[in-house]
């Protein structure tokens, strides 16, 4: 059987949920553990292969010049609200919004402790590394580093415990493990890091307590604004009530985060 360069072969097995969809962009939820796109070790049971199974038609002919419709990625471990293109025009214009910053994106973050001030805005550098784990294997790490690359995220505290916190972060930019490394660096590591965080802070969520649950832009083709969002997500809900912080879904809307990048430099 003769397949197109760059087949996307479908997955039925990967779930997601699906946010907002119409003829030219979806808002699907990614779940916690699922690559976004194939790679070594991860061809066949992606986000991206998850999609192919409905979509495989639009997302083919936008191919690999246009990644296939993914307009940005989440890390593994993360979850949340992703957006998809499923036509060209939408493509292009997410990218362009992108590339603009006027994309705004804000996660969940369930961290070790509260920061000093309640909230803030963070602007240090992160240079991205591929780091060799082993003879065969490497993998990808960020630090702060005054060699790479000019990052901003804004944050605020939304409740705390004497056992942890529950930040709303907001990346300007958009550098690997970004929220991560900004969270550590003001100590405020996030629960369940295995990649970035000491023991204590890896054992203290069976996963990584990052979320992505908001995402607002504007529509490519419709020309409308759209403000998507999700809940916290269910298997990390007991680990709120262990450690005595509410749902922040149910919480006053998180809307008032500082509204920062779109008049000042990151550079």
């Amino acid at each position: 059987m003769n397949r197109p360069s760059g087949y996307i072969e479908p997955n039925e097995r990967v779930t997601f949920s699906i946010k907002y969809e119409d003829n030219d962009l979806l808002v699907v939820e990614k779940p916690t553990r699922v690559v976004t796109q194939p790679g070594v070790g991860h061809e066949h049971d992606t986000l991206l292969n998850g999609l192919f199974v409905k979509y495989g038609k639009q997302l083919q002919q936008l191919g690999q010049a246009r990644d296939f419709g993914l307009v940005h990625r989440l890390d593994r471990e993360t979850s949340g609200v992703m957006l998809v293109a499923l036509t060209a025009k939408a493509y292009d214009g997410l990218r362009k919004q992108f590339e603009e910053r006027k994309i705004v994106k804000y996660y969940w973050a369930l961290c070790h402790k509260a920061p000093k001030d309640p909230e803030g805005v963070i602007r240090r550098p992160i240079l991205d590394q591929l780091k060799r784990t082993s003879r065969y294997t490497s993998v990808r790490k960020a630090s702060i580093s005054g060699a790479g690359k000019p990052a901003l995220t804004a944050y605020r505290v939304l409740s705390t415990s004497n056992k942890a916190a529950m930040i709303e972060a907001r990346p300007v930019t958009g550098r690997l493990h970004q929220v991560r490394i900004h969270m550590d660096l003001i100590g405020s590591a996030v629960l369940g890091d295995k990649l970035y965080g000491p023991k204590i802070i890896r054992d203290a969520s069976p996963r990584l307590a990052l979320h992505a649950h908001r995402i607002v832009f504007t529509h490519p083709v419709k020309e409308e604004k759209m403000d998507i969002s999700s809940k916290w997500p269910k298997d990390l809900r007991n680990t709120l009530n262990r450690l005595d912080i509410p749902r922040p879904d149910l919480k006053e809307p998180t809307s008032k985060i500082s509204p920062v990048g779109e008049s000042e430099s990151v550079e």
